[in-house]
């Protein structure tokens, strides 16, 4: 008893303010969201009036969002709700331009339903395109939500600040960081273990442009890290893997790591007495 009223009095002084949405409740409205624009995830798809119940509930769990915000923080659900409905329409057009062109990027991709329904770096874009549209509102934490729980499920960690264009296309994507303050252009093509961060993570630098800007048309290979504010990839650019970039690249730049890969016949191996491995 004594140990509980101690921690007990720690978290009361402590605490943090209860006027929060649910974890629960934003993973649930963004699953759910994801299953209305695009049916093929359940497996039917609903005529015209169940699409409107649908839609009701949908705008019903997102109100529910905004609930506990609306004191605090001074948000007026209606008016968000309604802006945030409203640029559904042009955000799915946008997540339709992001698999068409993971579609046309990748090889093994047949389908579209297929990128749809198993990749990863697809729903990744989805839920930072949604989040984007909360965080371009200025509501606070949801948006942060949306992002965690797209980074758990993908191990793609997208800030909701970070300013992509069209036709985005994360291959694998597994590793993928972009910061808040990235700007990425149109048909931007990134491979897993990328990187685009801040050379300096000090808090007085929070209003400032901390990370790169890629431009359109880049490509850029797995594994590389290009980081700060000032750092811009020109258009058209391709960045090779494991390349550690700090300073800019102008329009139709190709850079690349240069590394000593040596083989050697096996046979051979075992003929030189002098290498010998032992664990």
């Amino acid at each position: 008893m004594k140990d509980f009223k101690k921690i007990y009095a720690r978290i009361q002084e402590n605490k943090c303010c209860m006027h929060t949405p649910p974890k629960e409740k934003a993973e649930d409205f963004i699953d759910s969201l994801y299953n209305f624009l695009f049916p093929v995830v359940s497996g039917h798809e609903q005529g015209a009036m169940a699409a409107e119940l649908s839609f009701y509930k949908l705008k019903g769990k997102f109100q529910e969002l905004l609930l506990p915000l609306r004191d605090e923080f001074e948000v007026n659900i209606e008016e968000i709700c309604n802006t945030f409905f409203k640029a559904l329409p042009d955000a799915y057009t946008m997540i339709m331009d992001d698999a068409r062109a993971l579609l046309a990027g990748d090889p093994a991709a047949k389908h579209i339903e297929e990128v749809i329904l198993a990749y990863p770096g697809f729903f990744a874009t989805y839920v930072y395109r949604m989040a984007h549209i909360i965080y371009q509102l200025k509501i606070p934490i949801i948006p942060r939500l949306f992002s965690e729980y797209a980074h758990r499920k993908t191990g793609i960690d997208i800030h909701p600040g970070a300013k992509i264009g069209h036709s985005f296309c994360m291959d694998h994507g597994t590793g993928i960081v972009i910061g808040e303050t990235c700007e990425i252009g149109d048909h931007v093509k990134i491979y897993q273990g990328v990187t685009l961060g801040a050379l300096s993570v000090e808090k007085s630098m929070a209003e400032i442009k901390r990370h790169p800007t890629i431009e359109d048309n880049v490509v850029i290979y797995a594994g590389s890290t290009i980081l700060g504010g000032h750092t811009i990839i020109g258009k058209n650019s391709v960045v090779g893997g494991n390349v550690w970039l700090t300073s800019s690249l102008a329009p139709n730049s190709v850079v690349y790591h240069r590394s000593e890969v040596k083989i050697r016949n096996n046979e051979e191996v075992k003929e030189n007495a002098a290498i010998d491995f032992e664990i």
